[in-house]
């Protein structure tokens, strides 16, 4: 006897798409082909030369760019949330740092001491922007906290970054000093506030070129992770790191990036945040961000700047591959006022903190 098993219309509900594999980043394999480049082929002499002055001139175009293309108006706007932004900040820039200074006891059995200067490194530089709208939208939560969040901490890592290196890293970044701090000032605050204050005449044509300007962004970065590896390879640095080394410190990261992305989304909790604000919170709060710090570490860590990076580098490819994960589970999370789609309509809710999911 056959059994046909049938279902009605109105019982049946929607199938649930798995999500999608993960595509490969084409820019995370444009990082990982420029550093082969710089092993193959690096600049040395009048070709160092010339790469380190385009580098330089490209750090000071990409702050152009950031600060021409923040309005001070929506950023104004933002302090709305102020409790929100005050959280991602001391996420950023107190529960990051505290966390790099507990991995000290990691050297030297676990880190050599240059990888734990750019893993602390990485603990100071500022939030990333996109990432964060990207991944918050996706995952239907506060999209305008996520873009003010992102750009207060950015606008903040340009002073707070250095100052937190100089009292931090002290002689590990490149001897740190007054001179190091102006070298900051002239290449990456100078060029912000240069395009805060000619935003009014050149804010138009920057937004009609928005992807254009985007691509020169990414290309200024390759040419600054170019430059840095040459370097690394021209002073024979890469013969202090094994692939042991390499292998101890992405475990690190995988337990920092798990640490912030739990005590971002539990501590927002706990602050009376709504799961929209958490969203925002935690994606902002335990991204750090390569577009910023990778100029701040050719300048504060110059010949060493390419140990400097690799932490950063290989933070920044785990935060999007994990956060992308999470962002895509949260999803397909029930709408705050409507049952999911498994229960019946009427059905009240449980108060259960368990359906927003666990981070990945």
């Amino acid at each position: 006897m056959n059994r046909r098993r049938t279902t009605s219309p109105s019982s049946s509900s929607p199938p649930r798409r798995l999500p999608s594999r993960l595509p490969v980043d084409p820019y995370i394999l444009a990082l990982l082909g420029t550093v082969a480049l710089a092993a193959l082929l690096p600049a040395s002499g009048t070709a160092a030369d010339v790469a380190g002055g385009a580098s330089t001139g490209a750090v000071a175009l990409l702050f152009f760019l950031y600060g021409a293309r923040l309005s001070t108006r929506e950023a104004m706007d933002g302090l709305k949330s102020w409790r929100l932004h005050l959280t991602v900040l001391a996420c950023t820039f107190l529960v990051f740092p505290l966390l790099g200074l507990a991995a000290r006891g990691l050297v030297p059995f676990v880190l050599t001491p240059e990888l734990y200067s750019g893993l602390l490194f990485l603990c100071l530089v500022p939030s990333t922007i996109q990432s964060s709208i990207a991944f918050t939208s996706m995952a239907r939560g506060n999209v305008p906290a996520a873009i003010c969040a992102g750009s207060f901490s950015s606008i903040a890592g340009i002073v707070v970054t250095p100052l937190l290196a100089a009292l931090l890293l002290g002689g590990g970044a490149d001897g740190f000093s007054p001179d190091s701090l102006l070298r900051i000032v002239a290449q990456l605050l100078l060029p912000f506030v240069a395009g805060q204050l000619l935003r009014r005449w050149v804010g138009g044509f920057l937004t009609r070129h928005r992807t254009l300007l985007g691509r020169v962004d990414r290309g200024s970065i390759l040419l600054v992770v170019y430059t840095a590896f040459s370097q690394g390879m021209v002073a024979g640095i890469w013969h202090q790191v094994t692939p042991g080394r390499l292998g101890a410190l992405f475990a690190v990261e995988v337990v920092l990036l798990a640490a912030m992305l739990t005590l971002s989304w539990y501590g927002a909790r706990r602050l009376g945040f709504g799961r929209a604000d958490r969203v925002a919170i935690q994606f902002a709060g335990s991204k750090k961000s390569l577009a910023a710090g990778l100029p701040m570490a050719s300048v504060l860590f110059g010949a060493q700047a390419s140990l400097a990076v690799m932490p950063l580098m290989l933070f920044h490819m785990l935060q999007l591959v994990v956060c992308a994960m999470i962002a895509k589970r949260r999803s397909l999370d029930p709408e705050p006022d409507e049952p999911p789609q498994d229960e019946p309509k009427g059905t009240p809710l449980p108060k259960d903190p368990a359906r927003e999911g666990l981070p990945a």
